[in-house]
């Protein structure tokens, strides 16, 4: 604050000394008009010539002032010198007369006898009843008083303004200190707390300038509890799930090393291999709903063909789709753009599109639907068992299964729409669960923002 004061003062300074320095200058001009027509009082025509009747007192006060040096000189109707100093520089030709005073007085600077001087030339008429003209009456002085004027003026100035921008950083000092101490005292507050601490600070610590600074720290601390939470409880629920799968694994293991029957054996590999593939898929859930829960997408938002990638992700599973015979279709028109995230776009559809042939009986009908009406908009449709209309809000809550499901597959993990769900939440988008063709099956709509 103090540095662009002091810029600020110094441009005043600058300001104010040229502009006393003008009225200076118009002071001194004015009393060197008057001299000057004091002198033209004192020029008539005698004879026929021209003279100055100039007495020794007068004569003495304009070769010597108090103030400084001045010099005169005048000059006849027809240029003849008259009375004066006979060398004082000429009037230039440029010259423009000064508009400040009803008389013919020009006012310039010259060099004389090696010093800069001022002055002012005054055409006077003279006359007499034989002869009539225009005498030139000059009178110059020397710069002393104006430059002692100016300095004192400068110094007088910088003075003032150095006095005020002392007493402002003083004031500025103290104004700083009072209005920080609340800020220390909120670091102070930061500093102490412990790492697990996240509860809210005082507002009544800062002055009420700084507490929506304090309200954004707080409900920062908000969001970042909400995160915390999520990470303890999904390491909660994983290493729940993931218990389960793993002691089966344990136990088929111990059951294969005391087998002797290699039926018997082939049978409890088999197992071991089908606990492997639900608990992989287990795990590979997992790490979906947590990147999809804190939103760990590669890249910018960017402008997507849901089309292309519905197709994409059809192509991947049509295997799958295959091996139980399942009509797996696509509908719809051929560009429909949505914005949103790549990675995590693909992650929600093939988990919508992985749950419906996972849990459509073989030979079924899975239809995926792309179109644009007011909204992009999205269909996974299939004819399994569906979810009963008093579940259809339970089932995002992780690992919960509804009955429905659990009585045609026993080895899921209950993440999918969960997944789901939060993918289209960070998108913006709708999602809503139908009764599929005919009252049968499950249909997911997945409604886009603009």
């Amino acid at each position: 604050m103090i540095f662009p004061l002091a810029i600020l003062v110094a441009i005043d300074a600058v300001t104010v000394y040229h502009a006393s320095i003008e009225a200076a200058d118009l002071a001194y001009d004015r009393s060197l008009l008057a001299s000057t027509r004091a002198l033209s009082e004192r020029v008539s025509i005698v004879d026929g010539k021209v003279v100055a009747d100039v007495p020794y007192v007068a004569l003495d006060s304009f070769e010597t002032d108090t103030l400084g040096r001045i010099y005169y000189k005048v000059t006849g109707i027809h240029g003849d010198f008259v009375s004066g100093y006979d060398d004082l520089p000429p009037l230039p030709k440029n010259v423009q007369r000064s508009q400040a005073y009803p008389a013919l007085v020009y006012f310039y600077h010259a060099v004389y006898r090696g010093e800069p001087v001022r002055i002012a030339a005054l055409y006077q008429p003279v006359y007499d009843d034989t002869i009539r003209g225009i005498a030139l009456i000059q009178v110059g002085e020397s710069l002393e008083a104006r430059r002692d004027l100016a300095r004192k003026i400068l110094f007088d100035t910088l003075l003032r303004e150095a006095l005020l921008v002392l007493a402002a950083a003083v004031l500025v000092w103290f104004a700083v200190r009072f209005a920080l101490r609340p800020l220390k005292r909120l670091a102070d507050d930061v500093e102490a707390r412990k790492p697990t601490d996240l509860s809210d600070f005082n507002p009544a610590l800062v002055h009420k300038e700084v507490r929506p600074l304090v309200a954004a720290m707080n409900g920062y601390m908000a969001r970042l509890q909400t995160l915390i939470a999520g990470q303890r409880r999904f390491i909660a629920d994983a290493s729940h799930q993931l218990r389960t799968p793993l002691t089966v694994l344990k136990t088929q293991a111990e059951l294969a090393q005391r087998e002797h029957d290699p039926r018997a054996m082939r049978e409890i590999v088999h197992g071991i291999g089908a606990t492997t593939d639900a608990t992989v898929h287990l795990a590979n859930r997992l790490l979906s709903l947590a990147r999809a829960e804190h939103g760990a997408a590669e890249g910018e938002l960017q402008t997507l063909s849901l089309s292309d990638l519905v197709r994409q992700v059809g192509l991947e599973l049509a295997v799958e789709a295959v091996k139980k015979d399942i009509d797996l279709s696509f509908e719809g028109q051929r560009e429909v753009q949505v914005r949103g995230h790549a990675l995590l776009l693909h992650e929600m559809l093939a988990n919508l599109i992985d749950n419906a042939i996972r849990y459509t009986p073989r030979g079924g009908k899975v239809a995926m639907r792309v179109f644009k009406v007011d909204v992009p908009m999205l269909e996974v449709e299939d004819s399994g068992p569906g979810i009963p209309e008093a579940e259809r809000e339970r089932v995002f809550a992780p690992f919960y299964r509804a009955t429905s499901a659990q009585a045609v597959n026993t080895a899921g993990s209950g993440l999918g729409l969960t997944i789901v769900r939060d993918i289209a939440a960070m998108h913006g988008a709708k999602i809503e669960l139908l009764d599929g063709a005919q009252g049968a099956g499950l249909k997911v709509r997945i409604l886009f923002p603009h």
